[in-house]
């Protein structure tokens, strides 16, 4: 037999041997999607409540913002004692973490590489969603959802149906994205009022006019001790330049840009928007406020919550984010400096009278269902949430979350009345939720605080406790009333899918090109004109693939 032959033969062989390989491949993969979608079947009708206890595994991460009243803990806590006594339903945390977020990120993807037990399901709001989906341990949720979710919430979820795409892989749904309120991370400016009179200064409408605004607070004294230790806007871009507070997105927005998310073009094509030329006067305008003090030397250093500290502290006079922020952080300011008070302010328009700024996902974060999950915990889980978006989500008269969650934690009763006022402060059982807020309907949150900002009276059990809650910080009226009204300068992110595959390969090699060397001309270590040359080096280097295969996402979207 001539080697020409042998390796025609072994050719084939190997050919066979592929083709082998591939059918097994999508024969298991088949046979996996069959078992899964049997097993959903198989799972029977929901109860009101269970006649014998049923246990739920999850995992947590115990963020700062979670408060506890009376020694209670994530684990013991008004919530899990209500579903126990509601759905005769245990919630048991295989672990929880604490701290920063990477704790969890970090403990979540150890307890994958171990090949550790996961728990029943998994609520999260983390990048390691994608590790999970693809550990290919959770099994798809869309028949599970439809065959379950009551009316409410999948008329909830079909507001925005795009909050579904980051966890759709081959056509199946992997997570449920856990619903958010819309335009509840749309920013606005929020200034310091007690400056803006003593210094006898004008609303600023415009870039220009805003750095007249900065130009005072830095250089005229605005606290009255005598130094020169104030600055005029607090951001904080160690993160991202487009963040979800102390926000520096809107400065691009002014040029027609939005950074770190990708944009819709003229003829309709995605871009990734930190690679837009409009970006380089951004960067060039903060540089330049850097240069002049307006801005600390150390917000590249700063996350969004440190940068924040400036404002709270009383040393910053601007600070650009959520219209929720006039309640948590920016209250803290009144604590801290006697006298001190702030306002919000329209987003500024740029020297073409352009305004941006970045718009909001109606999710923030998922839930997986692992496939070895406990039949019975998944529809724990199905009684739970449904009867939450039932009877939480915007609840009627008389219901018994009329006033909120639970009495001496949300809210006290005062002869008769409903009151904020609570002894020991304010606890918010939703936190303790398996999906963190409870839940929410995305739309009701802003056409309730609208309609309260001009004036009308509140009518349903939500429209009075979101008054309630807006009157101890009455700034969030206005601030929400100034996202709705400026909703046409929302630059929206237009890629929700699931990572493609060069991100995944090639992702943190590109964001460190752009990341750092964005960093180096705001700190004038890099002139602006090298933002060219930083791009030809991002495209050439992964980010026209990139590009590409987010626009053929778009285009399968569409």
């Amino acid at each position: 037999m001539s080697k020409q032959v042998k390796s025609i033969i072994l050719l084939a062989v190997m050919i066979v041997l592929s083709f082998s390989l591939v059918a097994c491949s999508k024969k298991g993969s088949s046979s996996n999607a069959e078992k899964d979608s049997e097993k959903v079947a198989n799972l029977g009708e929901l109860p009101e409540k269970f006649d014998e206890e049923v246990t739920l595994t999850t995992v947590r991460h115990v963020a700062g913002d979670i408060n506890f009243r009376k020694g209670e803990t994530i684990e013991d806590n008004v919530m899990t004692k209500w579903a126990k006594e509601k759905f005769n339903m245990n919630i048991k945390y295989l672990w929880t973490t604490s701290g920063p977020q990477d704790a969890f990120t970090t403990k979540m993807r150890l307890a994958l590489s171990a090949n550790e037990e996961m728990p029943d399901l998994i609520a999260l709001r983390d990048d390691v969603t994608e590790d999970l989906i693809d550990s290919k341990r959770f099994m798809p949720v869309g028949d599970v959802f439809e065959k379950y979710a009551s009316d409410i919430w999948k008329e909830a979820m079909n507001e925005d149906p795009s909050v579904w795409n980051s966890f759709i892989r081959d056509g199946e749904k992997y997570a449920i994205p856990i619903l958010d309120y819309s335009m509840n991370g749309d920013p606005v400016l929020f200034i310091r009022e007690d400056w803006m009179k003593k210094l006898n200064l004008e609303a600023p409408q415009t870039l220009e006019d805003l750095e007249k605004v900065m130009d005072a607070f830095v250089n005229e004294d605005p606290d009255g001790n005598g130094k020169k230790d104030t600055f005029g806007l607090t951001v904080g871009f160690k993160n991202n330049l487009n963040a979800w507070m102390s926000d520096a997105g809107w400065v691009f927005g002014a040029y027609g840009a939005m950074p770190n998310q990708w944009n819709q073009t003229e003829d309709g094509q995605l871009e990734h928007g930190s690679t837009n030329p409009a970006i380089k006067e951004g960067l060039a305008k903060l540089n330049e406020w850097m240069g002049k003090g307006y801005i600390h030397k150390e917000s590249g250093l700063w996350d969004e919550t440190k940068a924040s500290e400036l404002f709270t502290s009383g040393k910053a006079g601007i600070i650009a984010g959520p219209h929720w922020m006039a309640g948590w952080p920016l209250s803290d300011v009144k604590n801290n400096v006697e006298g001190a008070e702030f306002k919000a302010y329209p987003i500024p328009s740029g020297p073409d009278g352009k305004a941006g700024r970045h718009g909001t996902f109606n999710y923030n974060g998922a839930v997986l269902i692992n496939k070895e999950a406990d039949p019975e915990a998944i529809k724990a889980f199905f009684v739970y949430q449904n009867y939450l978006f039932e009877n939480f989500a915007n609840p009627k008269e008389g219901s018994e979350f009329e006033y909120g969650f639970a009495e001496g934690y949300d809210y006290v009763m005062k002869d008769g009345e409903p009151s904020k006022d609570v002894p020991d402060g304010i606890v918010n059982p939703g936190k303790y939720s398996l999906t963190f807020d409870v839940a929410r309907i995305p739309s009701l949150a802003m056409d309730t605080l609208y309609k309260l900002a001009d004036g009308a009276e509140p009518e349903t059990p939500y429209e009075k406790t979101r008054k309630q809650t807006a009157d101890t910080t009455p700034e969030v009226y206005e601030a929400a009333k100034i996202v709705v009204d400026q909703k046409d300068i929302t630059m929206p992110s237009m890629f929700t899918g699931a990572p493609t595959e060069t991100m995944k390969s090639r992702g943190q090699a590109l964001d460190k090109i752009l990341d750092e060397g964005f960093n180096k001309i705001i700190y004038g270590e890099l002139p602006v004109d090298e933002f060219d040359k930083m791009i030809d080096k991002w495209k050439s280097s992964g980010g026209d693939k990139v590009t590409e295969e987010v626009n053929e996402w778009y285009k399968s979207v569409q």
